[in-house]
């Protein structure tokens, strides 16, 4: 899977990334996003599921866990940031989420990422301040979403 990183120099560059890359996932895809507090992980979700024709607000799920977004192509948002570890939750917390017949985000990915099939993971992201808007974006997936998110950044 190619390795690149980007800079994006505003929110509205970052949801032009997540856009791109939003218009190339199918259902069964994960994309896992990490990154610090406030480097925008939900911001990216939001772009990319609007690409995904979801027309409901999109907002973080940090105290539900997940949420679910229907659409032409449903979409589950799932927020790990409070779950150091799954040992001890429900065996099946995550099973709603990560359906083949949805694309899943899941921000805070480090507690789950051992519940997720490793083939159905399309894409990581690590997203990181750079001062002011500025952000780093590192992504990890397949050629057809960082080739879409590198198109993006080109003026």
């Amino acid at each position: 899977m190619p390795q690149e990183a980007f800079t994006s120099d505003s929110p509205q560059a970052t949801e032009r990334a997540a856009r791109a890359v939003g218009a190339q996932l199918r259902p069964g895809d994960v994309v896992l996003i990490a990154g610090d507090v406030g480097t925008g992980k939900t911001t990216w979700v939001r772009a990319a599921c609007e690409s995904l024709g979801i027309t409901d607000p999109v907002t973080s799920p940090s105290f539900t866990i997940g949420q679910l977004y229907r659409g032409p192509v449903p979409v589950s948002h799932v927020d790990l940031f409070r779950l150091e570890t799954l040992t001890g939750e429900d065996p099946g917390l995550l099973s709603d989420y990560l359906t083949p017949d949805r694309v899943a985000f899941i921000e805070w990915p480090g507690a789950g990422v051992a519940e997720v099939e490793p083939q159905r993971v399309v894409l990581k992201l690590r997203l990181s301040h750079m001062g002011g808007d500025r952000r780093r974006i590192e992504a990890d997936g397949e050629a057809r979403l960082v080739h879409a998110m590198r198109a993006s950044f080109e003026p």
